[in-house]
């Protein structure tokens, strides 16, 4: 098998990439290095997680002149070489941190542009001077009308994930970004899927591409490695047989669960948190900084299970997960593709746990029958079933629970505390205590006396007020007492 070396790559870069531990390519890279290096046009198709961004990171790095070259000084000055257009903001982080980690020895300034943040720091960091951008489509081109993005002098431009960019609706944005680089350039495009929109805008814009498919069919796109299991499965069970996964089944490490809502996605994190585990969740009402740091968590192993939407799928790239569960059924074959392979990445084994709803069976058998899945009827499945608990090698007996359940207290009755009644009151006439009245009796037969004696002033007094004259004159006051 051959060797980064062995392809042609530059000794900088194979030093970079041994020190992490990446000394073999894998088959998409195998093939597309050799054609890449050249400056050729190319499609590359390949199931998610064999290695795509290494695949054309290395050509971009390659082919880039490194500020450590002689011929440096003769390029425009801070002007990005190539441009990386990524669909989410997690999958262009994860892509700028391979960049970043495979350019290390030459020295390449690389900048990543995503939306959800401050423009601050990412028009500062332009300003400094960049050789590599990579970004989302909506932030490439709000600083590119700003006038602060330029690129006219990219020599090489990727679209990474296009068919994703076509379902999130970035198309558009990704042709006027085209128009603003040089017809010259370099253009490779990377997907799991070729729709037939992906095909039309490479006819458009690249010149004379070469296709390569590290598959032989599309039917076939699901990871080999990653072993599925299909239940037919209550919402209200579901909790309970992720949590007893998770308690009982052997090699369990980092785990993802999908869902269909952001409302949704935060409910299971929330029920698995309350239940004991350490989950975090990940969707699009989270703040930026809120997202990047519940990933860099679940990368660094402090959070287990990350529960996510769709949108989020294509920009984990974690080593170490071991299971994804689909709390739902995935919207159509490509959406499963996508999130099943977030297991069984880089020659790894995992397993794919997708957990149908009754109504969503008829979906499901569309799915089965678009990658050809031996799950045309899964069979209706609790967390007690016997199969469930053998295909996932959990003991009987297992609870879905590490926290024990607290149940609910009722609320605690306010006792009235009791009235001071020994008290001493004294009764009072016109504004002069009455001698001989400090005891109880005399205090309250003194108080119902004051009363009713303030009650007829007042019927009194309003009575007077009646009979005043319309014309205004003042009354005198009469005194009582």
């Amino acid at each position: 098998m051959p060797t980064f070396r062995d392809l042609g790559v530059q000794p900088e870069i194979c030093d970079a990439l041994e020190r992490k531990g990446i000394t073999t390519p894998f088959a998409i890279q195998e093939m597309t290095l050799s054609v890449a290096l050249l400056g050729t046009d190319l499609i590359g198709q390949a199931r998610t997680g064999t290695g795509k961004t290494l695949a054309f990171g290395i050509p971009l790095i390659q082919r880039s002149v490194s500020p450590k070259d002689p011929d440096y000084a003769e390029l425009p000055e801070g002007k990005p070489q190539a441009l990386v257009v990524a669909p989410t903001r997690e999958l262009a982080l994860q892509v700028s941190g391979d960049l970043a980690m495979a350019s290390e020895d030459r020295g390449m300034r690389v900048v990543t542009l995503y939306g959800g943040v401050g423009y601050e720091p990412q028009i500062e960091a332009l300003a400094a001077g960049v050789d590599i951008v990579v970004g989302t489509p909506g932030r490439l081109i709000d600083l590119a009308n700003r006038r602060v993005l330029d690129l006219s002098h990219v020599h090489a431009l990727v679209l990474d994930e296009a068919d994703e960019m076509l379902d999130l609706g970035f198309l558009p944005d990704v042709e006027r970004l085209l128009k603003l680089t040089p017809e010259t350039r370099q253009t490779m495009l990377f997907s799991a899927t070729m729709p037939a929109a992906i095909i039309a805008l490479a006819r458009t814009h690249m010149r004379t591409p070469m296709n390569i498919r590290a598959e032989s069919s599309y039917e076939n796109a699901t990871v080999p490695a990653t072993a599925q299991f299909v239940y037919q499965a209550h919402d209200l069970d579901k909790p309970e047989m992720i949590g007893r996964i998770l308690v009982g089944s052997p090699d369990v490490d980092k785990v993802v669960v999908f869902a269909r809502t952001k409302r949704q996605a935060q409910r299971v994190a929330d029920e698995l948190a309350d239940r004991g585990f350490n989950a975090g969740a990940l969707h699009g009402d989270m703040a930026q900084v809120a997202r990047e740091k519940t990933m860099q968590r679940f990368r660094d192993g402090k959070v287990q299970i990350l529960v996510c939407t769709d949108v989020a799928a294509r920009g984990i790239d974690v080593t170490g997960v071991s299971h994804v569960i689909n709390y739902t059924t995935p919207d159509d074959e490509k959406t499963y593709v996508h999130r099943i392979g977030r297991t069984g990445r880089a020659g790894a084994s995992g397993i794919a746990v997708t957990l149908v709803d009754w109504a969503d069976i008829h979906k499901w058998k569309m799915i089965n029958n678009a990658l050809a899945l031996p799950f045309p009827d899964p069979a209706e499945t609790y967390s007690s079933s016997e199969t469930f608990l053998h295909d996932m090698g959990i003991p009987k007996g297992t609870k879905g629970r590490v926290k024990r359940e607290t149940p609910a207290e009722p609320a605690a009755r306010r006792e009235r505390a009791p009235r001071d009644r020994t008290r001493t009151r004294t009764r009072s006439r016109g504004g002069s205590p009455v001698a001989g009245t400090t005891d109880q009796a005399a205090t309250a037969e003194g108080t119902e006396k004051a009363a009713a004696e303030g009650a007829s002033r007042n019927r009194n007094r309003n009575r007077r007020r009646r009979r005043r004259p319309s014309t205004g004159a003042t009354t005198a006051s009469t005194t009582e007492g």
